[in-house]
């Protein structure tokens, strides 16, 4: 007798479909990055592109940044907030350093410390994706593919990071605030109506996402950053400072019980170093006081 094999049925796998969660209004707001090429100021580059979705009424705001570093995070995100004109109460985001620092053996989530503050400042629950569950967060992920598809088709070269942005908000307004949900039956700025009353009041000022680092003054009245020099008034000589640096390359100098003390624009390395007379005025005056010294002595040998 032979006998016949007959394989068992596999189990089925469950779908990797999209699972859509929906959110009340005002709850939360889904934070992604996404990446492009095109043309700034004349140069082929890759731009990053940080798109933030309100979960309810889908309406999302989107700013280009040249780097996706925690600066340029935190300032997607204010950016946003200032755009819906509220902050929502919770913030996801994936597992960029920016933000998540590591998940723990417990499924705890250790978040930036910098995150943090900006969580605080403006009073959202921050909130990760796990592990291996990008699904998490579909809603603004396809908003990044959304605006490659159709914003970048639509513009293919910029002046500046600037006219980029200024763009952005337009076409913000003029499109992708008005495309229709089909599964609504409205637009995001429809939707948004009912959102808006539920987001949380920005607070008095804005988080502050300039860079933060200290400097040594050097004893000429110098400080160095980013390969060049900048003046500071000598009363500093030999302290240590700290400066804070915008996104737009304005520096400012604080003295050690934080009072600015000096502001430059930042220059690239070949323009030179970047005085102000008046942080010098009296070392001029003690090198005067020593070289007409130096030459009453001279006077007298002879």
């Amino acid at each position: 007798m032979v006998r016949r094999y007959i394989q068992p049925k596999r189990a089925l796998r469950p779908s990797k479909r999209t699972v859509r969660f929906e959110t009340q209004p005002g709850f939360q707001l889904q934070h992604d990055w996404g990446e492009i090429e095109t043309v700034v100021a004349g140069q082929r580059c890759t731009v990053n592109v940080a798109v933030n979705t309100l979960g309810y009424s889908r309406r999302f705001h989107v700013w280009a940044a040249p780097c996706q570093d925690a600066e340029h995070t935190y300032e997607a995100l204010v950016q946003a907030f200032r755009h819906f004109g509220g902050v929502p109460r919770t913030v996801l985001v994936d597992n960029q350093k920016a933000a998540v620092l590591k998940h723990d053996r417990d499924r705890r989530v250790i978040f930036n410390a910098g995150f943090l503050q900006l969580a605080n400042h403006y009073g959202f629950a921050p909130k990760a994706c796990r592990p291996q569950r990008p699904r998490t967060k579909g809603k603004t992920e396809r908003m990044v593919g959304y605006v490659k598809q159709h914003f970048f088709q639509r513009y293919r070269q910029f002046e500046s990071y600037a006219h980029l942005n200024q763009l952005l908000l337009l076409w913000l307004e003029r499109v992708a605030d008005q495309r229709p949900l089909r599964q609504f039956r409205q637009s995001p700025a429809a939707r948004f109506v009912a959102e808006t009353e539920a987001l949380q009041a920005l607070p008095a000022t804005d988080f502050d996402t300039r860079y933060h680092d200290l400097r040594q003054v050097g004893w000429d009245g110098y400080i160095e950053v980013r390969g060049n020099r900048y003046s500071v008034p000598d009363a500093y000589c030999g302290q240590a400072v700290v400066i804070r640096l915008s996104l737009d390359d304005e520096l400012t100098v604080y003295s050690p019980a934080g009072e600015a003390i000096a502001q430059h624009r930042l220059q690239t390395p070949h323009a030179g170093w970047r005085s102000v007379p008046e942080h010098h005025a009296a070392l001029w005056q003690q090198t005067l006081a020593v070289q007409q010294r130096d030459l009453r002595v001279y006077e007298e040998v002879l």
